[in-house]
């Protein structure tokens, strides 16, 4: 049942946790690591082998929806802005009017039956660019993909994983790719490495660790009952402060804020001296567990990349004096240091636990998702 309140006890009982996630996301989360060595052990290395040869694209556009399409967003932090072509990832129905034969469309989807994703993707087909589709095998977007002679479909087996719990499943092919195309360097042993981060974060984040010791539990628990704002710096941080903001957002169904840095110290910070951000006054009546938690509370969660600007990191230290001198809570994360593709894994994984962790404490099923649902179904 939904709690007006975050109940920290049932984040230190193992067995009311799993009782708590039917849908097994907690489950799902631990597998991220193992997502990526399934990959490397089963990718189709000669149908990239086969992109590459046709040489390096104008640009790179990956479309897809939701948790699908944030693999665009992992190709775009991991290339950086020495990347020699242009990286986008376009969500949506239309492709721009530049996209033609000299780039290449990359279309994710998880189920391989996403509306916007084939629709695009039959476009891309259309304007005779290159496609290379990775997703279910035997759907509709192998199909589309496979409509034109040069197509090259990637299949993935998700399983009973839903989307937003593939992250490394539908990322990592398109890291193959670019580390193929000279893109990025995204040699198989940095990959292997990040398996190494995200099984090393479910081990200190997974259920059986206590709350007091588990920096995802403590996070999760922080952030259940109040409205969250999330910034990240770097490519690195921005693209975890947008994952942690979906999972939140779907996992525990709350409403979330997220910029990066520097742009939101030039409009988001300003909430720092807005109504939620400022601690309630205390009601020495008021009985949580009969009147609810109270209103709910500005907090603030940094995700930061050890290769920051200078500016960039000096931002960050500046912005978190200035929410705690107004009295806001802040949570830093801080990636480990290591390959891009490793400091990408220690700052979603973290985050990844801590979704969950925020729904379960609140008393919500962080697997259904029916509103999405609901609008699928309506506009079908």
């Amino acid at each position: 049942m939904t709690r007006a309140y975050p109940d920290d006890a049932v984040l230190d009982d193992v067995d009311a946790l799993l009782a708590a996630d039917p849908g097994l996301m907690l489950r799902a989360t631990a597998d991220a690591g193992a997502q990526i060595r399934r990959v490397l052990a089963s990718v189709d290395r000669d149908a990239i082998r086969r992109v590459a040869d046709d040489g390096r694209p104008r640009s790179v556009v990956v479309v897809g929806m939701g948790g699908s399409g944030i693999s665009g967003d992992v190709l775009t932090a991991v290339c950086g802005s020495g990347c020699p072509v242009q990286v986008a990832t376009l969500r949506g129905y239309a492709l721009p009017g530049w996209v033609g034969p000299l780039d290449l469309v990359i279309a994710v989807s998880c189920s391989g039956t996403t509306e916007e994703t084939l629709q695009l993707a039959a476009e891309a087909v259309k304007r005779g660019s290159r496609v290379v589709g990775v997703g279910s095998a035997g759907s509709p977007l192998e199909e589309t993909v496979r409509s034109t002679s040069s197509g090259v479909f990637l299949a993935v087996d998700p399983g009973d994983l839903m989307p937003r719990a593939s992250l490394w499943l539908l990322s990592t092919p398109l890291l193959l790719l670019a580390h193929a195309l000279g893109l990025a360097d995204v040699p198989d042993s940095a990959l292997e490495r990040a398996a190494d981060v995200l099984d090393e974060v479910a081990t200190e984040c997974g259920v059986s660790v206590p709350l007091a010791d588990n920096p995802a539990k403590l996070l999760g628990a922080a952030l259940a009952g109040s409205l969250p704002m999330v910034w990240g710096t770097s490519f690195v941080g921005d693209l975890a402060a947008y994952r942690f903001s979906c999972q939140l957002n779907e996992n525990a169904k709350l409403p979330v804020a997220w910029g990066q840095i520097p742009e939101a110290n030039h409009n988001q910070v300003v909430a720092l001296d807005g109504p939620f951000a400022s601690a309630p006054v205390d009601d020495i009546f008021r009985d949580p567990f009969e009147d609810g938690a109270g209103p709910a509370r500005l907090r603030l969660v940094l995700l930061r990349d050890t290769d920051e600007h200078p500016q960039d990191a000096r931002r960050a230290d500046v912005t978190l004096d200035i929410a705690q001198r107004r009295g806001v809570p802040v949570h830093v994360v801080t990636a480990r240091p290591g390959h891009v593709v490793e400091r990408i894994a220690s700052l979603t994984g973290v985050s990844d636990w801590s979704s969950v962790y925020a729904a379960i404490s609140l008393g919500i099923d962080p697997s259904p998702i029916a509103p999405i649902n609901e609008l699928k179904a309506r506009i079908a």
